[in-house]
């Protein structure tokens, strides 16, 4: 597995990030919450507790309760790249999510982005 930057990046940086790009296109950070809940299988409360202990993304992927069994049916590509044929397991969990927000963002509907 490479060791990206974002790996340690802290999660608490990333998720304004998240928020802001969904914000910009009329959805709510209720919404990126679902989406990352979905995902991850946070609840809103663990969510907020990973964010108050300003862990890395990698710890937060590596402590999340329950990744979605459905989350290997995104598809697509962001940044240049293809999500489903990405080799290294973190960086495809993270490109998950982004994609995800993505789709958020570009105004689909909750129940086609959470498949």
């Amino acid at each position: 597995m490479a060791d990206h930057r974002i790996y340690h990046m802290a999660f608490a940086k990333v998720y304004p990030c998240l928020v802001n790009k969904v914000v910009r296109k009329g959805r709510t950070q209720d919404e990126v919450d679902q989406v990352i809940g979905w995902l991850t299988g946070y609840t809103r409360e663990a969510l907020q507790q990973q964010l108050d202990r300003g862990c890395d993304v990698a710890t937060f992927f590596a402590e999340a309760p329950c990744l979605h069994p459905n989350r290997v049916l995104i598809k697509g590509v962001v940044c240049g790249v293809r999500v489903e044929t990405i080799e290294d397991p973190l960086m495809q969990q993270i490109r998950w999510l982004d994609k995800l927000v993505d789709e958020l963002a570009k105004g689909k509907a909750m129940e086609q982005v959470l498949r």
